[in-house]
């Protein structure tokens, strides 16, 4: 007997079955917020294995990406930035995230979702919740410490105001410095709130 695939109710990958997890997802997202929705309950509202989403989209992220249509999908590029030096890190995330707002092909859908989330409640939020989860809550476990969320928070500050006045706004000089010379003036700020604001020196009561 033949127990393989059909006896647990699941379709296998066809053509149209790519299109049909991201209308689900797209609808879950929009609705639960990124965080509660979990690839399990995904493939079963569109009854098909988890392991197929996984191997259409890769993950929640890659999955989360391909609802918003991102050829560079932020956490992605993220997590390609952090691994390395820790004293380069600033360096690392800001030519990461510059290098994928620059290029015509992928800076487009990322420009596209942060407009329509500016006018859109329910994608602000899961953008948000997006932002908080994968891209804040990532830096702060890279970087360890008691404080890391805050650092991480204050970091992740630094790079929306970037990306709203360089691509958003078009901010100028901002909006046309090279990589370079843009990358040489902020990084001094990053690096500051990667390390944290110095500590105050313990001072001695009077006897």
């Amino acid at each position: 007997m033949n127990k393989s695939g059909g006896g647990r109710g699941r379709r296998r990958g066809g053509p149209d079955t790519r299109e049909e997890i991201l209308a689900v997802a797209r609808r879950r997202f929009l609705a639960d917020g990124y965080g509660p929705v979990t690839m399990r309950s995904l493939a079963a509202e569109a009854g098909v294995d988890a392991a197929l989403i996984s191997y259409f989209f890769g993950s929640k992220k890659g999955l989360f990406g391909a609802v918003l249509g991102l050829v560079a999908n932020p956490p992605e590029v993220l997590a390609g930035a952090l691994p390395g030096d820790p004293a380069e890190l600033p360096e690392r995330v800001l030519r990461a995230l510059v290098t994928a707002w620059d290029d015509p092909e992928n800076g487009r859908p990322l420009l596209l979702m942060v407009r329509a989330a500016v006018q859109d409640p329910d994608l602000s939020r899961l953008v948000r919740d997006l932002v908080e989860r994968e891209i804040v809550g990532r830096i702060a476990d890279h970087l360890g410490g008691p404080d890391a969320t805050a650092r991480a928070g204050a970091l992740g500050v630094q790079l929306s105001g970037l990306i709203f006045a360089r691509y958003v706004l078009a901010v100028e000089p901002v909006a046309s410095m090279p990589p370079d010379e843009l990358i040489r003036y902020l990084s001094p700020g990053f690096r500051a709130a990667v390390h944290g604001p110095p500590r105050r020196p313990r001072t001695r009561r009077p006897r």
